[in-house]
């Protein structure tokens, strides 16, 4: 391998840990300027992290190409997450491994007391967050007059996270004749704001993907019904076995619901998010990288930056919140080289939304069904005919076991065993409902529900059907007919999202503002039978106009309705138990003192000090003046 203007220590690290030529973004920076300062804006995963660490290194190593003393730092790296800083530092050090360098760590939620001892015994590299380094700054811990390179790593993701202040502050703190370098994924106008003020005669760098953008990523979409939604991340972990997945969430509640649903399916899973603790995230991160955990369900600030070995599953709980989210997402797989899938779960009525996002990040994913219960099973059956135990070599101690199951069996039953056993260590795939659209004017099977609001509370179609789907967790098609009277409301809803929606809103049936929703045993209206033209009158009779106030249309009856109601209510959690009634007053006055002493009176409030007495006239009639006005 040829690796021209590199200091020999980092040409041998870069061999001892497996490369054989550099990525375009390396390539670039290793051929600038070394004086000048870069602006670099290439895509996530094309090795940004050993291209600064190539870029800076003829400006912070000496002729020798080793480092002296550590006294003061000679290069700053900032990062935006504690993840991405810590990683940092591990890439830095297998590349500079052989220089002599000593490095240390300044982020937010580690012992403050260990990085001052750190700096203070001396480092040539420093990699922080934004938060801490201005800590440090403000506390005189952290000595910057001798730093020679400055790098922001994902400087994009510092601006939206609100580090612009203290990127100044630190920015302002090291020398003017340092260098800056700049590396992120996108390059706004922020950006370059900043580049401006901070950068000088800064060489601008933008490196595209040899292909189309995150060309070994395959991204598919999958429109699920509501109710689906985690089946359909189930079913696809089960599909892909992936040896590492990540499944990424837009809140914290979610994160851990979302753990606890795939703990409980005996997945081996860990959580990365923003309450947890230094320590707790720094753990879960090693579980997925020795093998303990193959799963990680994290929000988007957690798992920023992250590089996980083998991470071949990207899926999206939630939708971004925009193009680039999906794209800095989806980029922790198909790294180096690497393929992986990025997979968007879809809700019913957020496919433009989807869309929209994918156009934004100019990426072009595949339609498709999420994987179905018997596809899982089909690919479990594929995965066992072709696992390489078959072909490795036999025991004697194998052999004979096996010879004692097959005279105490035949084969056939210990071949079925088998199944059996390898199947049962898998959690078991889930039945999925579908998201076939309905046939135009047919609504199909449904259930009818009132709400108790109606005409005298200017009730109306286009104000119920938004409040049911905020609510009742439904989604248009999943309502049909709106009838609304003068008291109530009948709604027509769909026979698959019932179960769903009475989950949701619980015992009380509560929508907003006190509307209740009640099921119905029977449809309210009579279908209307079409009359034979004999049948049919010379002059149809007058309709009525409207119903008379609190007068509803009789429902009709069906044979079997009454049964399906309460089949269909069977397993709807209990009522709240009726709240007992107040104990009575038992303190020094009120009446239920009165009553145990057998000196029962009628009891009357203290009138309060300063109050007018009650006056009557010479007739005993009242004065007109209001009895509690003051004088």
């Amino acid at each position: 391998m040829t690796l021209p203007r590199l200091a020999p220590a980092l040409a041998d690290a870069l061999q001892a840990r497996g490369y054989s030529q550099l990525t375009p973004v390396q390539e670039a920076v290793v051929a600038a300027d070394t004086g000048r300062d870069l602006l670099v804006s290439a895509q996530t995963g094309s090795g940004k992290t050993v291209g600064f660490g190539l870029a800076i290194a003829p400006t912070i190593l000496a002729d020798e190409g080793r480092f002296g003393p550590a006294e003061s730092p000679a290069a700053l790296v900032i990062a935006p997450t504690r993840e991405l800083a810590l990683q940092v530092k591990r890439e830095l050090g297998w590349l500079y491994e052989t220089t002599g360098a000593r490095f240390a760590s300044c982020v937010g939620g580690m012992d403050i007391r260990d990085e001052c001892r750190a700096l203070e015994r001396g480092a040539h590299i420093v990699v922080g967050t934004p938060g801490r380094l201005k800590d440090h700054l403000l506390r005189g811990t952290l000595d910057l007059s001798a730093v020679r390179a400055v790098v922001l790593d994902e400087a994009d993701e510092m601006l939206d996270l609100g580090f612009r202040e203290d990127l100044e502050f630190i920015l302002g703190a090291a020398p003017e004749g340092r260098r800056t370098l700049m590396f992120s994924a996108t390059v706004p106008k922020a950006i370059e704001k900043l580049a401006q003020e901070f950068q000088k005669d800064a060489l601008r760098l933008q490196v595209a993907a040899s292909g189309s953008q995150h060309a070994d990523i395959s991204y598919q979409a999958m429109q699920v019904a509501m109710a689906d939604a985690d089946h359909a991340i189930v079913n696809l972990l089960r599909y892909h076995e992936a040896q590492n997945a990540i499944i990424f969430c837009n809140t914290r509640a979610a994160v851990a619901r979302l753990t606890t649903r795939l703990s409980n399916r005996a997945f081996q899973v860990v959580a990365l998010s923003g309450e947890l603790s230094q320590q707790e995230r720094s753990h879960a991160l090693q579980a997925m990288r020795d093998g303990r955990a193959r799963v990680c369900v994290a929000t988007d600030v957690a798992a920023r930056g992250i590089d996980l070995p083998n991470l071949e599953l990207v899926i999206h709980a939630d939708l971004p919140t925009n193009g680039e989210t999906l794209l800095h997402r989806s980029g922790r797989t198909g790294r180096a080289g690497r393929k992986g899938i990025s997979a968007l779960i879809v809700g019913k009525n957020a496919r433009r939304k989807a869309e929209s996002l994918l156009r934004f990040a100019k990426v072009n994913a595949d339609w498709v069904d999420p994987p179905s219960a018997d596809a899982v099973r089909a690919r479990d059956e594929e995965r066992l005919i072709a696992d390489p135990v078959w072909l490795e070599e036999v025991s004697e101690r194998e052999a004979a076991l096996a010879a004692r199951l097959l005279n105490g069996q035949n084969a056939r039953r210990i071949a079925a065993a088998f199944v059996r056993l390898y199947m049962s260590q898998r959690s078991a795939p889930e039945e999925l409902q579908g998201t076939q659209p309905r046939e135009p004017g047919s609504f199909g099977p449904s259930r009818w529900f009132a709400l108790s609001v109606g005409r005298n509370a200017n009730a109306e179609p286009r104000w119920v059907l938004p409040m049911l789907c905020r609510t009742a967790g439904l989604g248009r098609t999943d309502v049909g007919a709106i009838r609304v009277q003068e008291q109530e409301t009948f709604v027509e809803i769909a026979e698959e999202a019932v179960k769903p929606m009475l989950k949701r809103l619980g015992a009380a049936r509560e929508l907003e503002g006190g509307v209740t929703i009640q099921p119905l045993a029977n449809p309210p209206f009579a279908p209307e039978r079409p009359a034979a033209a004999a049948d049919k009158p010379a002059e149809a009779p007058a309709r009525k106009a409207k119903y008379q106030k609190g007068d509803r249309p009789r429902p009709t009856t069906r044979p079997g309705d009454e049964a399906a109601l309460a089949e269909l209510l069977k397993d709807e959690p209990a009522a709240a138990p009726e709240r007992k009634p107040k104990r009575p007053f038992d303190g020094k006055r009120g009446p239920a003192a009165a009553e145990a002493d057998g000196k029962a009176k009628s009891w009357k409030k203290p009138r309060r000090s300063g109050m007018k007495p009650k006056s009557t006239k010479p007739s005993g009639k009242p004065s007109g003046k209001h009895p509690d006005k003051r004088r």
